[in-house]
């Protein structure tokens, strides 16, 4: 499989009921579409189980983004010219990392179980890969950074097997960092993804171990996830987005530099879907001050517009 390269934005997290269908979101769209001159957008959101132990995801309640909010978002980035990955993904409630979602390994009764969790998890995934079948999805995430349940190969087999019985597009799984090495049912997807969060230094480093994976299981790669915040300190620990820091554009451009750099002649390296563009932007006078990922506004704006123009 060829796959183009992906210039591309996150758009819309975390997906909060009522933001999507407004004026301020159509205008968000419209301006991540002209200033950074990308090409693909990550229609991206959120449903809630209540605990990393709980098995059941509401996902038709507040606060996730109703269908017809989703369906709005997508035909806006069509109607834009941009191809469309949707990427619902499961978050927990009470705050805690969705990679921390874990069960027993082996069945107890009257304990929560990896089986109960996949089947409402299963009817979470499909119910959107039905609305990006219909609405003409270019790709579909099936998961995102879900680390102590990548071990459960033969679920997530049995998941895309689901997937694939309502949708026809590419299909992708975005691992967490670090963690591409580690997930053992690529051939099971069409396209391997993973979040670019590597610190300043060592790019080269993190691309040589990534680059085995992907020469050993002939799949294409891009990134699903890559960012940093415009935050001091944050060009080094960039996935952390509570660090505590003064604002710092130079330290996103330094950041963004590096990652383009490092991998514009790492020819496998299928593009970047960045993180991220809120459905609601800050004022644009705000920019400065501004310390979180979006680069609107920002300096970093400009060194990725001339990155994607260069490549899409």
């Amino acid at each position: 499989m060829h796959l183009p390269y992906i210039a591309g934005m996150t758009w819309g997290w975390t997906g909060i009921r009522g933001t999507w269908g407004t004026r301020e979101a159509q205008e968000s769209m419209q301006l991540m579409e002209q200033r950074l001159a990308v090409n693909w957008t990550a229609i991206t959101f959120a449903a809630l189980q209540a605990t990393p132990q709980s098995t059941h995801i509401p996902f038709s309640d507040e606060p996730t983004v109703t269908d017809d909010e989703v369906r709005t978002a997508i035909d806006r980035a069509h109607a834009l010219g941009l191809s469309v990955c949707l990427k619902p993904v499961v978050n927990v409630a009470d705050g805690t990392w969705r990679a921390h979602i874990n069960f027993f390994e082996h069945d107890v009764p009257c304990e929560p179980t990896w089986g109960q969790w996949f089947a409402s998890y299963t009817q979470f995934i499909v119910h959107y890969a039905k609305i990006a079948q219909e609405t003409g999805c270019a790709m579909f995430s099936v998961g995102c950074e879900m680390v102590n349940a990548d071990r459960r190969a033969e679920e997530w087999r049995e998941l895309i097997r689901a997937v694939r019985e309502v949708y026809t597009g590419s299909i992708t799984y975005n691992c967490d960092k670090y963690q591409e090495s580690n997930v053992t049912w690529w051939d099971a997807v069409d396209v391997i993804s993973s979040s670019g969060y590597y610190p300043l230094g060592t790019w080269d480093d993190q691309l040589d171990r990534i680059e085995a994976v992907v020469t050993r299981e002939k799949k294409p790669f891009f990134f699903m996830e890559a960012g940093c915040p415009s935050r001091e300190g944050s060009q080094h620990l960039p996935n952390d987005w509570n660090l505590v820091g003064e604002p710092s554009g130079e330290a996103q451009v330094d950041w963004y530099r590096e990652a383009f750099t490092s991998t514009a002649s790492r020819e496998w390296v299928r593009g970047f879907m960045l993180w991220d563009w809120p459905a609601t932007l800050y004022a644009e006078s705000d920019a400065l001050t501004n310390d979180d990922y979006c680069m609107f506004g920002k300096p970093a704006e400009a060194v990725v517009r001339e990155f994607f123009q260069q490549h899409s």
